[in-house]
């Protein structure tokens, strides 16, 4: 173990039932004469005519008569026949979640947002302060003479105070050296609690859990732990690492052979990655079938296109990669992608890409829906292989806008497009260039510039001549 003056001073923060939580602060606030859903057997879900129909969160009360987060709201309601159900509001959820890390930031230099209602906090320098007397943050510093731990938990408690006071929600505080233990320390009791997880306190805390407990260890993985005799985190700490990987597999292995030990990262960071890839997908009310596709499926396509443009257009990126995925009422998942022939942010160009790609999955000779009958559940539509658009190929319009505007026009690809379809199955990609279009393109600029004259279309610093 290292020394303690050497330990960072880790904090993962979690909103207690955020959905639920927010939902209820809400209503209060609303109407303060309202029972709080928090202390009622209370859900989150959707409506329950609908396949969205889960609970996405759940009252304390709730959770004591057995519901459980993902179950069908239906079965819930066998649970408890007057459960209380709420709709999701996340506009209300991202407003509160920006209060929440508002706050987060005013006692921490670095915040790391984990999701929308969790965030780990790098306490270390403030602390540092702290021991030389140093001035900041010192509205917030305790008095004189606490020790590293004794000052964790303190600011802990001020954190916490502060969230509920200001906000009329609660928090989980887990505190330790890295953020692995400080994510399972918050997860311990709860409500409004802070617990620690040092390394030191990790066979007394942590190893008697159930191994499914450990974060990173999914079902799958516990139930492969679960063949081998393993039913407690102690009882993975104590299998050798080639055991674990020959069971797990290399990478997963060595991973939970360093998670049981208590070893992982202790870099908290607040610069986000950019994103990879962007997708939007829904449940569907009723099981999309062959009979009715026609009906169903447009509108679904058209609404996920549309949210998923809108977000690379949000964020200035292009896309050069489509994709479209499905589950089924057996809840198979199957998917297929595209190249597109230029990276795009359109709409129009992300729809008709998704719509062929849906057609070819669902009702081509081997479709989900031509071949053994089943019905889709859930629909989505992606984008990946982003890029600035410094590589697209510039089509007309581009061409047009910028040569009006004198903006220098963007360089094209020098590798030429390349269009291919993929399944999950991992068929063979099928091939085709767009060199007719580039053609086409630049005879139509040939003959704009005869008509309206020399360079009102062209590559480089574009302008209209005037005559």
């Amino acid at each position: 173990m290292a020394k303690e003056s050497s330990e960072r001073i880790i904090f993962h923060i979690d909103v207690n039932s955020a959905f639920l939580s927010w939902s209820a602060v809400k209503r209060l606030e609303e109407d303060p004469g309202s029972v709080d859903l928090r202390t009622i057997p209370s859900i989150v879900g959707g409506d329950i005519a609908t396949r969205h129909g889960i609970v996405t969160a759940k009252s304390i009360p709730a959770k004591k008569l057995g519901i459980e987060t993902a179950e069908p709201v239906a079965r819930a309601l066998q649970k408890c026949p007057n459960l209380v159900i709420v709709r999701s509001d996340f506009e209300t959820y991202r407003k509160y979640s920006r209060a929440f890390i508002a706050i987060l930031r005013q006692y921490a230099p670095v915040v790391e947002q984990a999701s929308i209602d969790e965030a780990f906090a790098d306490m270390t320098e403030v602390f540092e302060a702290y021991e030389k007397g140093g001035a900041a943050l010192s509205e917030r510093m305790p008095g004189p003479g606490l020790d590293r731990r004794e000052f964790a938990l303190e600011m802990a408690r001020r954190i916490r105070d502060e969230v509920r006071e200001s906000l009329g929600f609660t928090v989980n505080v887990g505190i330790s050296v890295n953020k692995l233990l400080a994510k399972m320390a918050s997860d311990f009791a709860k409500p409004d609690r802070t617990h620690t997880l040092y390394p030191s306190e990790i066979p007394d805390k942590m190893w008697p859990l159930p191994v499914g407990d450990l974060f990173g260890c999914g079902r799958k993985t516990a139930e492969r732990l679960a063949s081998l005799g393993v039913s407690t985190i102690g009882d993975a700490a104590s299998l050798p690492l080639e055991v674990l990987q020959t069971s797990l597999g290399e990478k997963s292995g060595e991973y939970i052979f360093r998670s049981v030990r208590g070893k992982g990262s202790d870099r908290v960071s607040d610069e986000r990655e950019d994103a990879k890839s962007y997708s939007n997908e829904v449940t569907t009310a009723s099981d999309i079938t062959a009979e009715n596709y026609s009906e169903e499926m447009p509108p679904l396509l058209k609404a996920l296109s549309q949210k998923v443009a809108s977000r690379l257009r949000r964020d200035h990126v292009y896309a050069r990669t489509i994709g479209v995925m499905v589950k089924t009422n057996d809840f198979r998942r199957r998917s297929m992608q595209q190249k597109a022939e230029d990276s795009t942010n359109s709409e129009e160009v992300l729809l008709r890409i998704a719509a062929s790609l849906m057609e070819k999955l669902l009702l081509g000779d081997k479709g989900l829906l031509s071949s053994d009958g089943s019905g889709i559940r859930l629909v989505g539509v992606s984008a990946a292989d982003l890029d600035d658009g410094n590589f697209r190929q510039m089509n007309l319009m581009d061409y047009l806008t910028q040569a009006l505007s004198g903006e220098p026009a963007k360089s094209p690809s020098a590798e030429p497009s390349r269009e291919y379809t993929e399944d999950s199955d991992g068929n063979m990609p099928d091939k085709k260039r767009p060199d007719e279009k580039l053609r086409r393109l630049t005879e139509m600029s040939r003959k704009i510039n005869e008509r309206y004259g020399e360079n009102t279309v062209r590559r480089g610093a574009g302008k209209r001549e005037n005559k």
